[in-house]
């Protein structure tokens, strides 16, 4: 598989610009000696959720530092491994999305972790270093073994994540991890590994990262539960104009705000929750809450206006997915040439590991 040509990311450029930033959640302290590592699991195309909590971001750190997108094939068949097929298909998909909304792969580096060897050794190396009660008391594992339900039939592989997780980001020596605060002692698992293996050595082998904290409020579903590709209660990037107007007339609302003449209840109305988040005229937007909030504006009225707003933001995001539709091997290009420069990347730092555990290379 070759490289993307230069005709084919310029032409990805030129079918529209790139979708706008319309907020920048990251910090100052994110500077051009930083690293910064991101990733998603493969199980279905990203939705809106996505775009407000970490695409916009990627977007507004593009350029700014080396910056890699790890697509977390491996890690979604943690709890998919009855359906590789499912997460296999999916691998396209979310990086259509990524060249869909604007990610450059001249300036972000997109990888499939199942292709980067290096990334297995290191979570077997780690995992010596890490006890099953330590990975029992993680609250974000313990909350989502309980969100599925598996009581004590955990897969190991699932329990283990964290570590894997940890394997990622050391092997490229991440300095920098955007993440929702649930996320957090996922960051602080990587860096006691880290302590532990310099440790070992004497040296610093690797560097330890900080999270960044994103602060665009978590965009809820259609439905007012967390959005979630799994409940079908998300708008995916790549949705019709006619699937966003029936998603967007379906959203929770206010369910006491029977009569337009009514108050409505603004706070936990999913449609401001989204008019926050991607309507650019926010003092119309704040104008509109007030006026709700006294009563007299009809939900109809507010979702109109929300399905023109995501209509505007979405339509450049469909013509660019069309464009790589017409360019099937361009998607797999991409992905094949970030895998490439990442997988020299991590044999490096496994070296660099494997001589700290007195392991012949």
């Amino acid at each position: 598989m070759s490289s993307p040509s230069t005709a084919s990311v310029d032409s990805l450029s030129a079918v529209a610009p790139a979708a706008p930033v319309l907020a920048a959640p990251v910090g100052s302290a994110v500077t051009a000696a930083d690293i910064v590592l991101t990733g998603d699991r493969p199980t279905g195309r990203l939705h809106l959720g996505h775009y407000a909590g970490s695409l916009q971001s990627r977007l507004a750190l593009q350029g700014r530092c080396a910056q890699t997108i790890v697509v977390a094939d491996l890690q979604a068949l943690t709890d998919n491994a009855g359906r590789p097929a499912h997460v296999a298909a999916h691998v396209r998909e979310v990086v259509s999305d990524y060249l869909a909304v604007g990610l450059d792969p001249a300036q972000t580096t997109i990888a499939l972790q199942s292709r980067l060897p290096a990334l297995a050794e290191l979570t077997m190396l780690y995992l010596n270093l890490v006890t099953v009660a330590r990975l029992e008391r993680n609250p974000t594992v313990r909350a989502e073994i309980e969100m599925r339900g598996f009581a004590r039939d955990i897969p190991a592989g699932f329990l283990c994540y964290p570590v894997s997780q940890a394997a990622d980001i050391t092997a490229f020596r991440a300095t920098v991890v955007p993440v929702g605060e649930d996320q957090l002692p996922m960051i602080e698992l990587s860096n006691e590994i880290v302590r532990r293996v310099n440790r070992t050595t004497g040296t610093e082998v690797l560097p330890e990262c900080r999270a960044m904290l994103s602060d665009t409020p978590r965009l809820p579903g259609i439905d007012g539960r967390k959005a979630s590709k799994s409940l079908g209660n998300a708008i995916s990037l790549s949705a019709t104009t006619a699937e966003v107007r029936e998603l967007v007339m379906a959203m929770y609302t206010d369910p006491a705000h029977a009569r337009v003449s009514d108050p409505g209840q603004v706070e936990g109305n999913v449609v401001f929750a989204y008019l926050d988040a991607f309507d650019p005229a926010t003092e119309e937007v704040a104008d509109l809450k007030q006026h709700y909030a006294r009563g007299g504006l009809g939900d109809v009225t507010l979702k109109r206006r929300l399905i023109e707003v995501l209509h505007n933001m979405l339509e450049p995001i469909r013509e660019r997915r069309l464009m790589l539709t017409a360019q099937s091997d361009l998607v797999d290009d991409v992905l094949a040439d970030g895998t490439r420069t990442a997988r020299l990347r991590t044999e490096a730092v496994l070296h660099d590991v494997r001589q700290a555990f007195s392991l012949t290379s």
